[in-house]
């Protein structure tokens, strides 16, 4: 695997080695080992996996508040996003910056979120796949965002009207936050 640094302290994309031939492919998606190697520590203790039947799907910006933040280690199985993570750790040089990438179910393309970020994509193609690992557990309390368009965070969205959740289409700004 191949651990690529984004603009963010202990944010990474990850290049897993895939080996493919006439009848599929192999990939490790995840090594325990292998990742602590490279600085990260996270004990995943749940999976998660989404389905979005359109493209133009928009869920997030989502993030769980303290003491029940998760990381999460992020990938696509069918179609493709365009991914967003929000640097939302008060004391970081990047706080409130954001950055994106593209991942596809060709491209194999993973990206390991680090606790404290807001995390949110939107569906390039129809019947995306979206699966994703976190370090702690849901706990509903805990459960927050930040509204895909806000205008402090200008996150340059691939699309101007987004296929919504009721709960997405309702959260709050970045600047009503006390981070």
């Amino acid at each position: 695997m191949e651990f690529i640094k984004t603009k963010f302290k202990d944010a990474f994309l990850i290049k897993p080695k895939v080996f493919s031939d006439h009848r599929g492919f192999f990939l490790e998606s995840y090594s325990e080992k292998v990742f602590q190697e490279n600085g990260i520590n996270a004990h995943f203790v749940q999976d998660n996996h989404s389905l979005s039947v359109s493209k133009g799907v928009l869920r997030g910006i989502h993030f769980q508040k303290s003491p029940f933040a998760q990381a999460k280690l992020v990938r696509v199985t069918r179609g493709s996003i365009y991914d967003v993570i929000a640097d939302l750790r008060k004391d970081s040089s990047t706080f409130g910056q954001w950055q994106s990438f593209e991942l596809t179910a060709s491209n194999f393309l993973m990206l390991f979120i680090p606790r404290d970020f807001g995390h949110g994509f939107c569906t390039l193609e129809d019947n995306t796949e979206f699966m994703y690992k976190v370090d702690n557990v849901y706990a509903p309390e805990a459960d927050s965002g930040i509204i895909w368009n806000d205008p402090d965070l200008k996150i340059d969205w691939p699309i101007e009207k987004p296929i919504l959740s009721e709960k997405d289409e309702k959260l709050p700004y970045f600047k009503e936050f006390n981070f």
